[in-house]
């Protein structure tokens, strides 16, 4: 269970809480630099990330013969480095994932404002349409970490999605304000094995915490019932 960028556990309890009561055994990591506040995610990098990913893979893998890999957001592109690293992974479930990199020109424009010493902008956090619900994410985008996922993690990642064949569940939120659901559009396209696609369509980015979480909770239960024999 791997959590989105600035974000932290919280945004996938309620998945790893059903899972649990499905009577799954589930890892839900704290990626370094999260959870805390944003300036200790400044120096963090995508390798740091997927690292840790990695390490919780190896923890569950050891005590369970099969192995579902869950993310949101950039959660969603370490699940897809996981599934493409690890082929005997029995299924990826992908949430709003990001996985294409922003334009060069928006890559430029990063790296124009690092050289200008500016080292966060504005917040990415909480894109959840129904307004009772607030996700615990930092206030602010730190500039260097989110290069470093486009640059380190998703755009070497593009190339594997032709070869990861394991099913794969994808959820993606037509009025996501974060991720463009054009995201997920290009990894149906793309990639290698069986999808089932599923459109969450009264909620935005953080659709764990969102109107459909119900929906997203039961349909990951389903899909590890199904993957997990």
């Amino acid at each position: 269970m791997l959590h989105g960028f600035t974000g932290n556990p919280g945004s996938m309890r309620g998945v790893a809480e059903a899972l649990a009561a499905a009577g799954y055994h589930v890892e839900l990591p704290l990626l370094p630099g999260h959870g805390t506040v944003v300036d200790d995610m400044l120096p963090t990098r995508w390798a740091d990330w997927v690292g840790t990913a990695e390490a919780a893979y190896r923890t569950l893998a050891a005590r369970a013969n099969k192995v579902v890999v869950v993310g949101l957001s950039m959660g969603g592109a370490l699940t897809l480095r996981l599934g493409a690293d690890h082929p005997e992974v029995a299924g990826l479930v992908c949430i709003n994932p990001v996985t294409v990199p922003q334009p060069d020109d928006v890559l430029t424009t990063i790296r124009v404002m690092l050289d200008g010493g500016t080292e966060l902008i504005p917040a990415i956090g909480s894109d959840i349409a129904d307004p009772d619900v607030h996700e615990s994410a930092y206030d602010a985008t730190p500039l260097a970490p989110l290069l470093s996922m486009m640059v380190d993690g998703v755009a070497p990642l593009v190339a594997t999605y032709a070869t990861t064949v394991m099913p794969l569940l994808l959820m993606n939120s037509p009025q996501d304000h974060v991720v463009a659901p054009a995201s997920s559009d290009y990894l149906a396209e793309h990639y290698g094995g069986s999808v089932e696609r599923i459109s969450l369509e009264r909620s935005y980015h953080v659709a764990t915490q969102d109107y459909d979480r119900e929906l997203v909770f039961a349909a990951t239960v389903a899909f590890a019932q199904r993957v997990l024999v």
